[in-house]
């Protein structure tokens, strides 16, 4: 698609600005917004991630582990799944916007604290949502909370266009700025107006306010299916000429690759914070303990936390080399569209959701009796998290033309490569959940295993690759003269080294 593309010409100029420009702009007290950005992908990864502190901070003793508290924890995480997507959403509007503005001054960039500001009060909100699901304050304050967020962002649009020097030059240069910024304004206020409604029904009928606010995460799906069925039945209709697709529901519209870099950096390096957290905050003996228990030995007290070590170092080697495949990926990916987007921000949530496995995982000593569950926790959250980068990898070989570099398309030099990079983890998950149905006994072993041979499996699988592909490039020239084997030698099935 040709019309996403327009904006971004645009938007690159204006960050690589020459000196005297950007010089000019600050004695106007106009400042570019990169910092700005920054700041706010790494607050709102933040605020996403740590909503999974609730879930994991449950207490549950031995004996309380009951279907009733299996159900309690499985409401829970599928709310803290709602509540991240709302905030990724959040973020894509975030990023949409500044797609729009293009420069800030003092009074935007003021304005976009206050929207942080009740970003980070999210997480409180959550807490109660999760703690009393009863009472649906929690669900109130936490649809407040978007609304002002929506508000917020309405009054940067309605600013920026006040001063038309703020917008990127497109737009600026544009005679249609009003019917951009009505345009920009009823999409921003979409969500904000879902949430209005689900805090009415908040008060009577709290159930019914979780589907509206997931009807938030699923609009833009909702609006281009409408939008696919209006042009079923009364055909396809040519855009005006002011349109704006790069602000609009499209699936194929890109996202700022960098801004989505940035945003995932945040949740990995969030994530593996909560890990070393929890290791400091559990894991550290009372020096009365040490002193009394283990005849004042530090080694000796430190001995009884081996499995909560052990989990950690397997968990945040996970964290990592899920990271690792994922910077991979978007190292090959030219452009990040909606689509992808959505995959990403599904495995987010789910790499959030790696500090309630390392809980699950490091209670083998206190609960060996649910050990079997809690390595299918785990097998399951590592699965689902990998199994989305693996489908954003498939979303963008559909259109790889416009989203892969050529190295990484079917046929090119890295594509096998990449494809067994993305598979390995929800390949091994796979296997050692699978497993676990066959020999029970040895589940913990079987997933400590997983974690110690996946590391291992990364650092050879360039090597087995590449093997491979010259076994099959031998193999093909054993079964075929040599000058058609000169003649397949760029075949679109092979890598050019073949």
């Amino acid at each position: 698609m040709s019309g996403p593309q327009t904006p971004e010409p645009a938007l690159r100029i204006q960050g690589d600005a020459p000196t005297g420009a950007r010089d000019e702009d600050a004695a106007d007290g106009i400042q570019h917004s990169h910092r700005m950005l920054s700041f706010s992908d790494a607050l709102l990864s933040i605020i996403a991630t740590v909503m999974i502190l609730p879930v994991t901070h449950t207490e549950i003793s031995p004996e309380q582990f009951d279907k009733s508290i299996q159900k309690l924890l499985a409401t829970r995480i599928a709310v803290y799944l709602m509540t991240f997507l709302i905030v990724t959403v959040a973020w894509a509007a975030h990023t949409r916007l500044f797609q729009v503005v293009g420069k800030i001054d003092d009074t935007l960039a003021l304005l976009n604290l206050a929207c942080m500001m009740t970003i980070t009060f999210l997480p409180f909100t959550f807490s109660l949502m999760v703690t009393f699901p009863e009472v649906p304050l929690g669900i109130f304050l936490f649809c407040m909370c978007v609304i002002t967020i929506g508000a917020v962002q309405a009054l940067i649009v309605v600013y920026a266009f006040h001063f038309p020097h703020l917008l990127n030059p497109q737009i600026e240069s544009s005679a249609h700025r009003a019917l951009y910024r009505q345009h920009i304004l009823g999409i921003v206020l979409r969500g904000p107006a879902l949430c209005f409604v689900a805090a009415g029904f908040s008060l009577f009928f709290y159930p019914l306010s979780y589907l509206l606010m997931a009807m938030v995460i699923f609009l833009p799906y909702v609006s281009k299916v409408s939008s696919w069925c209006k042009g079923r039945l009364v055909g396809p209709q040519e855009p005006p000429a002011h349109s704006m697709e790069f602000f609009t529901f499209d699936l194929h519209e890109p996202l700022s690759k960098e801004r989505v870099e940035a945003f995932s950096d945040g949740v990995y390096a969030i994530v593996a914070t909560l890990l070393i957290l929890d290791i400091c905050e559990d894991n550290v003996p009372d020096p009365r303990d040490v002193k009394e228990k283990f005849h004042g030995s530090l080694v000796a007290a430190l001995s009884v936390y081996g499995p909560h070590f052990l989990a950690y170092f397997g968990s945040f080697a996970t964290v990592g080399l899920l990271w690792f495949a994922h910077h991979s990926l978007f190292l090959h990916i030219r452009k990040a569209t909606q689509s992808m987007g959505l995959l990403n921000t599904l495995s987010l949530a789910f790499v959030g959701g790696l500090p309630l496995a390392y809980q699950q995982t490091s209670a083998f000593a206190r609960q060996p009796h649910d050990e079997l569950e809690s390595v299918r926790i785990s097998c399951a959250i590592i699965f689902l998290a990998s199994i989305f980068q693996f489908a954003i990898w498939t979303t963008a070989l559909l259109h790889e033309g416009e989203t892969l570099q050529p190295s990484a398309r079917f046929g090119g030099r890295e594509h096998a490569f990449m494809f067994a990079k993305l598979a390995l983890y929800p390949c091994a998950s796979l296997l050692a959940f699978a497993s676990t149905c066959f020999l029970s006994r040895f589940s913990t072993a079987i997933f400590h295993l997983m974690q110690i041979a996946v590391p291992f499996a990364f650092l050879l699988l360039r090597l087995l690759v590449r093997l491979g592909l010259a076994l099959l490039c031998a193999m093909r020239g054993l079964t075929q003269p040599a000058t058609q084997a000169e003649e397949d030698a760029h075949a679109p099935l092979l890598p050019a080294a073949c």
